[in-house]
């Protein structure tokens, strides 16, 4: 039941206006927050040396505080704010889609969890012979030439 519930395209849309909802409660209030986010789906402008990159932990924690959170906005359905890294302080813009938003924390304690953000979704099959096989048990099912 879990499984399939993370793997529904609804369910993890319902997480994604969740956290939009918040995101916006959250900057409206003035409430500075960290969240938790797939690096893999985060994007960086300028690109952030290699070695920056490669330290950062799979799900790295971002503290929106001072300028970061005065940065900080919702833009095309993603949180965008301007960081430093390493140690000179690299500058950059970073986007995160909402919908790879692990976890969103106020005073180290997390306020929302999205369990989809790591699910890598298919795309939905396009036709009836696509979605049969899909499932492999159903290929024993079709004519060997």
């Amino acid at each position: 039941m879990l499984y399939d519930l993370l793997q529904d395209n609804q369910f993890a849309a319902l997480l994604r206006s969740h956290s939009l909802d918040i995101l916006h409660y959250l900057f409206e209030k003035g409430e500075e927050f960290g969240v938790v986010a797939d690096r893999d789906a985060i994007s960086f402008n300028p690109k952030l040396p290699d070695e920056i990159y490669r330290s950062l932990p799979e799900f790295p924690l971002f503290l929106l505080v001072n300028y970061t959170f005065e940065s900080g906005r919702i833009e095309n359905g993603s949180l965008v704010f301007e960081a430093g890294f390493g140690p000179e302080n690299f500058g950059s813009v970073v986007t995160i889609p909402v919908e790879s938003l692990l976890q969103i924390i106020v005073d180290e304690t997390p306020i929302f969890v999205n369990l989809t953000a790591t699910i890598k979704r298919r795309p939905a099959p396009k036709d009836s012979m696509e979605l049969f096989l899909s499932n492999p048990e159903n290929r024993k099912f079709m004519k060997k030439g």
